[in-house]
């Protein structure tokens, strides 16, 4: 708590942020709108593949590339501009391909190279663009480079990880695994330690090795040359480690994150990363920026730097998250954090997103996920996504709102989160029952349960008889095809807020300024652009609400509404809201 305090008193500073209510504009004073300069991948909606739970080609319960290719169709009729295609590469799944065997390779479960390049060229043929997931912190202990630096201290790949004698026969230090257990393991003949700040499978890479990034550059080159279009960039914060390897204390043991993140030469790594390789595309960069100092998240990504474009901010999503509890939380609270990453200078650009693989499902933590609210919550949750401040990115399932499974014991996780961490918190006194119970709001696997395309058998997802995780009991009420049946649906919700938005600079580019920020109810809000201001207001509860609003807004038009379809004119300072409502308005 003392370490979120921090953040955001230095995001404060760092962007002149102060207490807005009605009467105030943007801190910004219209700087967005007359100083940004446009990109592509700034007015972009990006949608998320999961590619093991997309689907299933041919049979075996496992999500495919050939799968994706099948739904090319439905992805152009949704209207994204990107893929984000998680880790198709060769794999041994330690890790659901975040344990890299080899980078040149598709992963056999997914298909083929061939396969890829089809892929690609489907999502290009519809006017989509297509990202791949760097994994450059870590590759798998069964990549030939790891195989040969185990093998003797001689070995010229010996330096591609990072390798320490133990101390009085235990590790280097007490540094912990993010998914439970030291972060050293000892390996080969010599009886050094290795450190892996994931599972003992991901040993991590020597960024101090040029040899080793030298490698890096020239693999990525090897998939842009291919024709993808950037790269989501997984823990990007934690290339460069801390020289010291000293024990952590109390707190930091709480928090590693902290101390991984933001080495002393990340920001050295990324603009040698960016001249030898990412000045030489027109492609798109987005950072995963965990372990989070604020000042540096945005030294990365300030385009007078050449780093890198965008970074995931996570304060938002997990907001009332603490490890693995998912604490109560307040509107408010979310609004605050929303704010901080909304307001950065114009030389950065914010990204904004409510799940992805590494979260619950939206609807379940920021809407309301009862038979009753599901479908007004999730339009609620499509129209705060695409309207706020920065690149929006949709996780696959959000668009039909699909929920968070009903986990009833453990054996049914399959995330190594989950189970390399599960004796920890045990031990540090938790009962299984309520680890269960915090599991059931905020585990990974919500998210990663297979895509709901029918009410047919195995949700249309596979032909086969079993599924790698288990698909969500409540696939015959929540699918593709009864939301593409139907005109009220979420998913054609989505397809009208993606409308609106495309090609719209005010809404894309405009300033924004929280209107209502200590409501505890509603979250209101305005984007203002050069010829227009738009008015976004979402009552986030189960309550009808009169909410008072200024009478300067007095005359704008809805646009859209997640409950009516009748066209609006705010006539008074006062908006009868019901439950869960959403509306867009725009000035005259």
């Amino acid at each position: 708590m003392k370490f979120k305090i921090l953040i955001l008193s230095v995001l404060f500073l760092i962007t002149g942020c102060k207490q807005n209510n009605e009467k105030e504009h943007s801190n910004l004073k219209n700087e967005t709108t007359q100083t940004i300069k446009k990109e592509w991948w700034k007015e972009a909606v990006v949608y998320q593949i999961y590619p093991r739970s997309f689907k299933d080609s041919d049979g075996d319960g496992i999500g495919d590339i050939p799968g994706i290719i099948s739904k090319l169709d439905y992805l152009e009729a949704l209207g994204i501009d990107v893929v984000w295609l998680s880790p198709h590469f060769d794999s041994p799944n330690a890790d659901n391909g975040y344990d890299i065997r080899d980078y040149r390779k598709v992963m056999k479960e997914f298909g083929t190279i061939e396969d890829f390049d089809t892929l690609l060229n489907g999502l290009h043929e519809r006017g989509i663009k297509l990202i791949i997931d760097l994994v450059i912190n870590h590759s798998s202990d069964e990549h030939k480079w790891f195989q040969e630096s185990m093998a003797s201290k001689e070995s010229p790949y010996r330096d591609y990880y990072i390798w320490k004698p133990g101390k009085e026969g235990n590790p280097p230090n007490n540094w912990t695994s993010f998914f439970g257990g030291s972060a050293w393991e000892k390996a080969g003949p010599d009886g050094e330690y290795y450190l892996h700040y994931f599972a003992k499978k991901q040993p991590d890479l020597n960024w101090e090795n040029p040899k080793l990034r030298a490698e890096v550059y020239d693999l990525m080159r090897f998939w842009l040359d291919k024709g993808v279009d950037g790269f989501r960039m997984d823990v990007i914060a934690l290339i460069s480690k801390p020289t010291d390897f000293k024990d952590m204390d109390v707190e930091g043991l709480k928090h590693p994150e902290y101390t991984y993140a933001y080495g002393p030469r990340l920001n050295e790594f990324l603009k040698e990363m960016n001249k030898e390789v990412l000045s030489n595309y027109d492609v798109m960069t987005v950072g995963e920026a965990y372990g989070g100092n604020a000042e540096k998240t945005l030294e990365i990504t300030d385009e007078r730097n050449n780093e890198i474009d965008l970074a995931f901010w996570f304060d938002a999503v997990r907001v009332g998250r603490d490890n693995f509890k998912q604490n109560d939380w307040t509107l408010p609270e979310f609004k605050k954090l929303v704010k901080t990453q909304s307001d950065v200078s114009y030389h950065n650009w914010p990204t904004f997103f409510l799940s992805n693989h590494d979260n619950p499902r939206a609807v379940s933590k920021f809407g309301d996920d009862t038979p009753e609210y599901r479908i007004p919550s999730a339009k609620l949750l499509a129209m705060l996504l695409l309207t706020q401040r920065g690149t929006a990115f949709l996780y696959q399932g959000d668009e039909i709102g699909m929920t968070n499974y009903p986990f009833t014991s453990f054996d049914q996780f399959d995330d190594v989160e989950i189970k390399g961490n599960y004796d920890k918190i045990i031990a540090n006194g938790e009962s299984p029952e309520s680890y269960l119970e915090d599991l059931n709001k905020m585990a990974r696997d919500h998210a990663r349960t297979p895509m709901q395309w029918s009410d047919q058998k195995q949700a249309g997802f596979t032909s086969g008889n079993t599924t790698w995780l288990g698909i969500n009991p409540n696939f015959k009420a929540i699918n593709v095809e009864h939301n593409l049946s139907d005109s009220n649906s979420i998913f054609h919700f989505y397809r009208k807020i993606l409308d609106i938005r495309k090609n719209n600079d005010n809404l894309i580019y405009g300033d924004y300024n929280d209107i209502a920020i200590n409501h505890p109810e509603i979250f209101a809000y305005t984007r203002t652009g050069k010829n227009k201001t738009y008015l976004v207001v979402l009552n986030m509860s189960r309550s009808t609400v009169d909410f008072k609003i200024n009478k300067q807004y007095k005359g704008y038009n809805l646009v859209i509404s997640n409950l009516t379809e009748e066209l609006q004119t705010i006539d008074s300072q006062t908006i009868k809201l019901q439950p869960w409502e959403a509306r867009l308005y725009v000035s005259n």
